[in-house]
């Protein structure tokens, strides 16, 4: 293509600077998103606040010299809970891990990351292991 045949970018009498959406109409489509009568507050349960001391302790034994922060001590949650919680813990701290034996490993030290997500979910962390 040479330079006279170009299609002009500065927006004058160019046809791909007109709203390919000019032509519709809002006839026919509700005004806003659907309003929702609010629920009350009673029907709504808050999440439970003690549910129970987990420790969360930091481990290289057994490991080659690697580090894992395992999460242990749980009381009346399943499996699909844990690993939710375990998905939720690797996200935040940007590594791997698994559930094995009833425990939550994570690789890596991460403690503190680890508490807090556990205090938010309502448990009660304790920091074990050096």
């Amino acid at each position: 293509m040479s330079r006279k045949e170009r299609v002009p970018t500065d927006g004058g009498a160019n046809p791909l600077a007109q709203n390919p959406f000019a032509a519709l109409s809002s006839a026919g489509l509700p005004q806003g998103a659907p309003t929702f009568p609010a629920t009350p507050a009673a029907k709504i349960a808050p999440p439970a606040k003690n549910r129970g001391r987990v420790e969360v302790r930091r481990e290289t034994a057994g490991r080659g010299g690697k580090t894992v922060t395992s999460v242990s001590g749980f009381t009346g949650i399943g499996l699909p809970e844990k690993e939710s919680l375990a998905k939720q813990m690797q996200r935040a701290c940007g590594t791997g891990g698994t559930v094995k034996d009833g425990r939550i490993e994570i690789q890596g030290d991460h403690r503190e990351k680890i508490a807090a997500i556990l205090t938010e979910a309502g448990f009660r962390p304790v920091l074990a292991g050096g």
